[in-house]
């Protein structure tokens, strides 16, 4: 069996209220946003903010995603690819493998604890959403992805995105939970209800702290893989 043929089906019951426009390939330098959605139909797809890993961008998780999965998994979301904030305040990992520039969401400390710049950080991704939306939903890598799988708890609570639509599904890849005691209080005080879908691997050296999120979520779908911390190859047998 693939991942290709298992995923898919958690995307035929996404229902956008309204139709959404289909992009081909736009990049627009000046605000850092790639759109991109590849079908050729115009169709009703669900618009998913993305949200890429600490120190790479926008572009860079586009690539990852249309590298790794087949058209019939992309042409079913219209997908938008924003720069974090910030630019990257240190050595990236992906350097030699990916071109710069890198971004960043916010920054911390070593034992993950202590965030700098995280307000901003929702203060900025508020005003993505406000600016390219609406969106369905988020879809989240790495940083990326802890910050996807805690802001509809935030919303829940009142103390973030108060000003756009509540977030109806997520897409979770390599995540992990807030560390940050006061953002985690306030994001997983009450069960996250929305639909997601989260993708484990089984190298990934996040793969504790992604099973530690699941316990947070009512119903989560889960997706595991046999590669690390990585967007996941889809064409490739379980």
């Amino acid at each position: 069996m693939y991942l290709a043929n298992i995923f898919p089906k958690y995307l035929q019951n996404l229902r956008p209220k309204r139709s959404l426009l289909v992009h081909m390939n736009i990049h627009q330098q000046t605000s850092h946003v790639t759109m991109a959605s590849e079908g050729t139909s115009q169709k009703k797809l669900p618009r998913f903010l993305c949200l890429h890993g600490f120190r790479t961008s926008g572009a860079i998780l586009k690539k990852q995603i249309f590298d790794n999965w087949p058209a019939r998994v992309v042409d079913k979301l219209d997908l938008v690819f924003v720069d974090a904030p910030f630019p990257c305040q240190g050595k990236s990992e992906v350097e030699g493998m990916f071109e710069p520039p890198y971004f960043e969401w916010y920054q911390f400390n070593k034992d993950l604890k202590v965030y700098e710049n995280f307000d901003k950080c929702l203060e900025y991704i508020k005003e993505c959403m406000i600016k390219h939306g609406p969106f369905y939903g988020l879809l989240g890598f790495s940083q990326g992805a802890v910050i996807s799988g805690g802001l509809r708890g935030l919303q829940d609570k009142g103390v973030g995105l108060t000003k756009v639509q509540k977030i109806k599904y997520l897409i979770i890849i390599g995540g992990a939970k807030f560390q940050n005691e006061s953002v985690a209080v306030k994001a997983y005080s009450s069960p996250i209800t929305c639909p997601s879908v989260h993708f484990l691997g089984e190298q990934d050296y996040l793969k504790k702290y992604g099973m530690e999120l699941l316990d947070l979520y009512v119903d989560p779908v889960i997706i595991h893989h046999p590669q690390g911390h990585t967007i996941p190859r889809l064409g490739q047998p379980l």
